[in-house]
């Protein structure tokens, strides 16, 4: 399962059945469990730590220093839960103690080829980042959220559940749930109807999502304003809470 020119340091946990291919090198505190295939040429440095049933394609680097001035050697993390692919030359760096000292990827994610993400980065599950999408420091995504090809996100944004990036797309501000952005400097141009509809939601919740989408863009309410009209809307659709929570937390402003 292991190719004879891989390089694995001893320090490195690795399950039984985990198959490395050849060129590849694992570092020191490099932690890979059950069931992941790490293809050839692949770099993973530690302190990482990779879940169960993951696959990592040709090229990758993974784990790496974090592209920070500030960064003096410090000994920060990176932890992939399960089941991601992560295509040709991805890199993922880890955190910065300023940071909070890691940089985390979820479950069930699928990372295309050539994305970049940065330093202190925490992505959540069932995302897909499309070829070249590229990640700031600091940069937040949560749920079943698509980012286009070419998406640059700037550092300390964050992108909520469900929202969708066009391709191209270059964003410097904070993206709320289900919305969907395109262009440079982006701006929101609806909501992801789409990716609404693949994710199971009634034509009933595409409804109550389209009027809080009205209630923030289309109504020249001030944020606190719409969060109010929000709560008026609350009662009994589920789909309106994850906005709420989103707009009460978000931090620097939201794309408008």
């Amino acid at each position: 399962m292991i190719h004879s020119t891989a390089i694995i340091d001893p320090s490195a946990v690795i399950a039984d059945d985990v198959s490395i291919g050849p060129y590849t090198i694992i570092g020191a505190d490099v932690e890979i469990g059950a069931g992941s295939e790490i293809g050839p040429h692949v770099v993973i440095n530690g302190p990482t730590k990779i879940g169960t049933t993951n696959k990592i394609l040709q090229f990758s680097s993974i784990g790496e220093e974090p592209q920070d001035k500030k960064y003096a050697g410090e000994a920060t993390v990176l932890e992939i839960g399960n089941n991601n692919l992560i295509r040709e030359n991805v890199t993922i760096n880890r955190g910065t103690v300023q940071g909070g000292g890691i940089t985390k990827i979820g479950n069930d994610n699928w990372i295309m080829a050539y994305v970049h993400i940065a330093h202190d980065c925490i992505i959540g599950n069932e995302n897909t980042l499309a070829n070249n999408a590229t990640l700031a420091g600091h940069v937040m995504i949560d749920d079943y959220v698509i980012l286009g090809g070419f998406t640059l996100i700037s550092q300390f944004n964050a992108m909520g559940s469900y929202s969708f990036s066009a391709m191209g797309s270059v964003i410097s501000r904070n993206v709320p749930p289900y919305v969907l952005v395109s262009g440079h400097m982006a701006k929101p141009v609806g909501v992801n109807v789409e990716g609404l509809r693949r994710r199971q939601f009634t034509d009933a919740q595409i409804k109550n999502v389209r009027q809080a989408y009205k209630a923030i863009y289309r109504s020249s309410l001030r944020i606190e304003e719409a969060e109010l009209k929000l709560e008026g809307m609350q009662q009994e659709n589920d789909e309106i809470d994850i906005l709420i929570d989103y707009l009460k937390n978000q931090e620097g402003g939201i794309i408008r």
